[in-house]
């Protein structure tokens, strides 16, 4: 379907242009959010008549949302969620679970206006892109977490993602445990003689050898 845009579209074009889309994009989405007009002399005419309402009306918009973008731009927001190990999530963070958390915090903006190509599945710091206007955007951090605890370690650049942040308590368990069977095994040394624990014991019992031979001639004569 041929159309005219009454406002510039991403890889579509700008204002005024006519360009080609399929049906469904033009029916569903572009013609019913006052987006563009089907492709007509009559319409082609008309848009030319109110184009100067509609530059100046868009104009209005992109000053709106570059007051918009200017406070949203840069900030981080945490999202609390379960997740194993590895890092990844029970669940996900979806377009509307940001769009919830940027309305708590005082901007409205619809799940539409979110940039996000699949739902975010694990944890870690995710960039997002926020569509204030078809010429203004604004970038947010979604810090998604298992804990706040988390949260901050992740912000000060920490990588919870890796098996080694969680190494450490495996490492403390192994120690305690090569502890505990040194102790069942007994002492190698013998700390009060300086001698090996080992060596004396093997040494006791060949005495014990030596001492019995002579009871045992003394029996066969």
């Amino acid at each position: 379907m041929k159309i005219i845009l009454l406002e510039r579209i991403a890889k579509l074009g700008q204002m005024g242009d006519e360009v080609t889309v399929k049906d469904g994009y033009a029916r569903n989405f572009l013609l019913p959010k006052g987006k563009a007009l089907r492709s007509t002399k009559a319409n082609a005419a008309h848009f030319e008549v109110e184009r100067a309402q509609l530059e100046a009306r868009n104009l209005e918009r992109k000053t709106e949302a570059e007051a918009v973008a200017e406070k949203l731009n840069g900030n981080a927001y945490i999202a609390i969620r379960s997740a194993g190990e590895t890092g990844q999530l029970y669940g996900s963070v979806a377009a509307r679970d940001i769009a919830a958390t940027l309305e708590e915090n005082g901007f409205t903006v619809g799940r539409n206006q979110i940039e996000l190509l699949a739902p975010i599945k694990t944890i870690g710091m995710h960039e997002v892109r926020i569509i204030l206007h078809p010429e203004v955007d604004a970038g947010i951090s979604i810090n998604v977490a298992r804990s706040e605890e988390e949260a901050k370690r992740q912000a000060s650049g920490e990588d919870l993602t890796q098996r080694d942040a969680f190494d450490d308590d495996d490492d403390e368990i192994v120690a305690q445990d090569d502890a505990f069977e040194n102790e069942e095994d007994g002492p190698l040394f013998d700390e009060e003689s300086g001698e090996d624990a080992e060596g004396a014991e093997a040494e006791t019992e060949a005495e014990a050898e030596n001492t019995d031979a002579p009871a045992e001639e003394e029996a066969k004569s």
